[in-house]
């Protein structure tokens, strides 16, 4: 394995290792909203939506590196888009960044959140027990999702970088088929010309010794 595949990997298993706990606490917030029978707001339904996508991906390129070794530059363009997509989802939970999750009770996003915020709250909802964890867990995966977006482009361009060596030892071996095939080619058509020698050797003998008994006949 390359020095580039090697990387390629580790870059692959760090985005798993963020990926999983920013899947997991979205979906919290989701679950929370589906059973108190409202909409996920778009800004943790795009981002969680995205960080499914990207788990998914990255697991299938990871077990499946072989394969996907093939299609790297297939691969480089799919990490580029979920580049994108982590940079759409990220701008549309900016809000939390400014947010004083210590003292988390103002604000336009603590009213938005609904369950998770001021309407929670004045309802005695459970998922507003603690409103200063619901406001931690948004803004580590905002974080975590800005990391991803540099991990991605950093696996875009390795999966560029994997493409090329492919492509460079796949010459190679056409090369080396060639060469062999030339050489079994000289050798079959060798041992073809042998053995056309042979058989015209035989045939002359065999006629050799039909003259020769056909001669002692009319002596005899």
């Amino acid at each position: 394995m390359a020095i580039s595949g090697f990387l390629f990997l580790s870059w692959r298993i760090f985005q798993i290792i963020l990926l999983v706990p920013v899947v997991g606490m979205l979906s919290w917030f989701v679950h929370g909203y589906v059973e108190s029978n409202q909409l996920t707001p778009n800004f943790i339904l795009v981002l969680f939506i995205v960080s499914v996508l990207a788990l998914a991906w990255t697991f299938a390129t990871l077990f499946n590196y072989l394969r996907a070794r093939h299609d790297a530059f297939f691969v480089a363009l799919i990490d580029l888009g979920f580049v994108g997509a982590l940079i759409g989802g990220v701008v549309t939970l900016r809000g939390i960044a400014d947010a004083d999750c210590s003292s988390f009770s103002a604000g336009s996003l603590y009213v938005d959140l609904g369950p998770f915020g001021y309407f929670g709250r004045q309802s005695d909802s459970p998922w507003a027990v603690n409103i200063s964890k619901n406001c931690a867990m948004l803004k580590a995966s905002w974080a975590m999702s800005i990391i991803l977006i540099l991990t991605f482009f950093v696996t875009f361009l390795l999966a560029l970088l994997v493409h090329r060596n492919h492509r460079n030892d796949d010459r190679v071996v056409v090369k080396r088929e060639y060469h062999t095939s030339r050489h079994g080619h000289r050798r079959s058509s060798s041992r073809g010309g042998s053995r056309s020698r042979y058989g015209d050797d035989s045939r002359a003998r065999s006629s050799g010794g039909r003259s020769h008994s056909r001669r002692r006949q009319y002596y005899v």
